[in-house]
């Protein structure tokens, strides 16, 4: 019985007709290696390698995502090797120094065992070269916003793409501009929560919108979140799975994060920019000098934090214009104790309490009970991913209203967001090592049961 593979071709791609490529040189270079193309690769790197009457590159730029571990870097160490082979000069730059030290050390051995010739080889972390015949030459460089400016390449090679910042293209998209066949290839896969970079997914966008030209994408990936054990999906997004991949290795790797796991090995896409961050110009244009007219009652969104070292109180009231005025009350260690929280709902006369955080929510629920103060509200998962889009919504429209107040700030301005529930619903997170991210969710959750609490009405009589 034959052994299960992966899908070999993309579930996703937009590739440019062609008649000729490139790719079958590529490719039997490399097999002269000792080792052997799989189809997918094979495949892919002729769609990459494909060229027009001209025998100029059909795609000028080209960009693939595949889950980890199938051996994404293979096509362009195929790519590579064959450019070495024809002469031309080659960058190839990754976010990590320990990522192109690793190609380096690959190509030199693949170098080693085909008929090109390494004139130099040099090596030092982080700015390894390989010197071949014919002043054909791969440097390799960990990126940063100026390398790269005032050389010139015939090939770029962009690895670990989803980490590529716009500062970084500023600085590297011009060094193939001097080649007479020019060409750009970016690998990767789809940004996690903690990704920097935002030039992967926007040329993914503009590719599949038919807004890029002269350029190509492929993807192994699924629409939308799935189910960790459905071992359809493994097979669907991992083409490798059955060769290099076992399906033990994928089910040793399913843990508690199901979006991690989603993105990072079946290729998923979130539907949101996951560093879209609330600037600081957008916070401090909803400032206040003075505290508005205030109108309405008070309500009060507490949050244990995700570490369960903090809990933070904010709260939230109309004001006479229709707006939301929102302050943090403080953001205090769990082991001060819950006394602080319950007499500022008992004298400040809050009319709705929400409370989050699974660290502290029970213990602050029980207290409250034996202090004979109303029950909070617990919220839902679906009902915080409600809160949040509320909040961005009200940062959009400018309903909310606040006085400045430096910490609460501080961390509101350096957060990005991230990914909850399976539906594309987001929450926030801190850019900021050490800074608590629970005054901005407390802040949310008082300004969601604002909103959501229907103000009394006056009640008036005609005669």
């Amino acid at each position: 019985m034959d052994t299960r593979i992966g899908r070999q071709s993309p579930t996703v791609s937009v590739i440019l007709p062609y008649s000729d490529t490139k790719g079958p040189e590529a490719v039997e270079l490399y097999n002269g290696t000792e080792r052997t193309a799989q189809e997918w690769q094979e495949a892919l790197l002729y769609d990459i390698m494909a060229v027009n009457e001209q025998g100029l590159w059909i795609h000028q730029k080209f960009g693939y995502s595949i889950p980890r571990r199938n051996g994404k870097s293979e096509d362009v160490l195929m790519r590579c090797l064959w450019g070495l082979d024809h002469g031309e000069r080659i960058l190839y730059t990754a976010h990590r120094a320990t990522t192109s030290h690793a190609v380096w050390e690959r190509l030199g051995r693949l170098c080693e065992k085909s008929d090109i010739t390494v004139l130099s080889s040099f090596r030092a972390f982080g700015k390894e070269h390989l010197y071949c015949e014919g002043d054909a030459v791969i440097e390799f460089r960990t990126r940063t916003s100026t390398g790269g400016l005032g050389e010139g390449y015939d090939l770029l090679i962009i690895d670990e793409a989803q980490e590529y910042t716009p500062e970084q293209e500023t600085s590297l998209k011009y060094v193939v501009s001097d080649s007479l066949n020019p060409q750009t290839i970016m690998l990767g896969t789809p940004p996690t929560a903690i990704s920097a970079g935002t030039v992967f997914p926007k040329f993914r966008t503009k590719v599949l919108q038919g807004e890029s030209y002269e350029s190509g994408w492929a993807e192994w990936s699924v629409p939308e979140q799935t189910d960790l054990n459905d071992v359809e999906a493994w097979y669907e997004t991992n083409p490798s799975l059955g060769t290099i991949l076992k399906e033990r290795t994928i089910r040793s790797e399913i843990g508690d994060d199901a979006i991690d796991f989603n993105i990072q090995r079946l290729g998923l896409w979130i539907k949101y920019n996951q560093k879209s961050a609330i600037s600081k110009n957008e916070w401090q244009a909803l400032e206040t000098d003075k505290l508005p007219k205030l109108n309405g009652q008070l309500f009060a969104g507490i949050k244990f934090g995700i570490d369960g070292n903090n809990v933070a109180l904010s709260i939230a009231v109309r004001t006479d214009d229709g707006k939301i005025f929102l302050e943090a009350y403080a953001c205090k260690p769990v082991s001060a104790g819950m006394a602080w929280i319950l007499n500022f709902i008992d004298k400040a006369d809050v009319c709705k309490v929400a409370v989050d955080g699974k660290s502290g929510t029970g213990i602050l629920e029980d207290a409250m009970k034996q202090a004979k103060l109303k029950k909070p509200i617990i919220p839902s998962v679906a009902e915080f991913i409600k809160a949040n889009a509320m909040f961005e919504q009200a940062l959009s429209s400018a309903s909310i209203v606040h006085m400045k107040q430096s910490a609460a700030e501080q961390v509101i301005t350096n957060c990005e967001k991230r990914a909850i529930g399976s539906g594309g619903g987001f929450g926030y997170k801190s850019q900021l090592e050490g800074a608590d991210i629970a005054i901005l969710d407390s802040m949310i959750l008082a300004h969601w049961l604002c909103v959501e609490t229907k103000a009394k009405k006056t009640q008036t009589i005609a005669y």
